[in-house]
């Protein structure tokens, strides 16, 4: 059996059993770095080598680190699973297969107070204005916010219930509507006034479109034709916007970690910040999202000043 034909019946037990855009992502990597370099091949005579020429290759043609961390995993458990049910004798994508060597990912910088006002005051009477703001609210992933329903809303108790995820695939021109990234992405939230005001103002605006299909009907944040906004749409426009505030683009994802830097800057402890988030663990909390600023440093050092005193 080839590599070929073994990654067709294991993507097909994927599609059943992980979530679509991990499928998209195993399938986007197999057949951009991984089939070039062992498609052909048959299965038993993958070696170590082999896959370690892989990473070599994706380094050599400038992929990130993280992209390449990513290849690995999928090749990892594509052969693993071969090897779990005694197609391969081992798994040959073992420990000695290193991903460490590509373009070291951009660090995902908050905004700082002065830039999130200046995006905020350009923002304003924007088309998605209501959506920009309300990720800085709440940290919402932007597809969370895409696939929110008034039916997941209470005004009433200032409560948001986060149960599914939806974006628009291009490729196959529909909309998608799936689970969160993971089991912490259920989750219930409390609302800022601001959300809540935000929420009130879409609300009043929806109202002003003059079709809104029955499909989208209970659907938060509509453009004026009535239906969802694509999320390349937001990305679209934010770079517009942060042109026009004079600050360097940044995708919607930073919204989210500034909302998250913010919370942690105003002392919100991080178990807390974890559960509003949806992430599964709160390592991926502190390392990935949260980003200390020197002012942050200095109020902190401020705080243990007395206690650091001995003479």
């Amino acid at each position: 059996m080839t590599v070929n034909a073994w990654f067709e019946y294991w993507i097909g037990i994927k599609k059943r059993t992980v979530r679509p855009n991990t499928v998209r992502n195993y399938t986007e990597r197999y057949h951009r770095n991984i089939e070039p370099i062992i498609g052909n091949k048959m299965l038993g005579s993958v070696n170590t080598i082999h896959c370690q020429t892989i990473m070599n290759r994706m380094a050599d043609e400038g992929y990130r680190t993280s992209t390449i961390y990513q290849t690995r995993i999928a090749l990892f458990n594509m052969l693993d699973y071969a090897y779990q049910n005694d197609v391969i004798l081992k798994n040959p994508c073992n420990k000695m297969v290193k991903s460490e060597i590509g373009k070291q990912s951009r660090k995902k910088q908050a905004l700082t107070l002065g830039q999130q006002k200046e995006f905020c005051k350009v923002a304003i009477g924007n088309t998605y204005e209501y959506q920009y703001r309300f990720l800085l609210q709440t940290g919402l992933r932007t597809g969370e916010m895409v696939g929110l329903r008034w039916s997941d809303v209470d005004l009433e108790n200032r409560l948001l219930t986060i149960s599914r995820s939806m974006e628009y695939r291009h490729s196959a021109g529909e909309w998608r509507i799936g689970e969160p990234k993971s089991k912490s992405g259920y989750r219930t939230i409390p609302l800022t006034e601001e959300a809540v005001e935000i929420l009130k103002l879409q609300k009043q605006k929806n109202r002003t479109f003059k079709v809104i299909p029955m499909e989208w009907a209970d659907i938060v944040f509509l453009c004026k034709k009535g239906t969802p906004v694509k999320n390349s749409t937001y990305d679209t426009m934010l770079f517009k916007l942060c042109d026009k505030a004079g600050v360097d683009r940044f995708s919607m994802h930073v919204l989210r970690h500034t909302f998250a830097t913010r919370c942690i800057e105003a002392g919100m402890k991080p178990k807390t910040l974890q559960t509003i988030l949806g992430h599964s663990n709160i390592g991926i909390t502190m390392n990935l999202y949260v980003h200390t600023t020197e002012e942050q440093k200095h109020k902190e050092i401020d705080l243990v000043a007395d206690a650091l005193k001995v003479i």
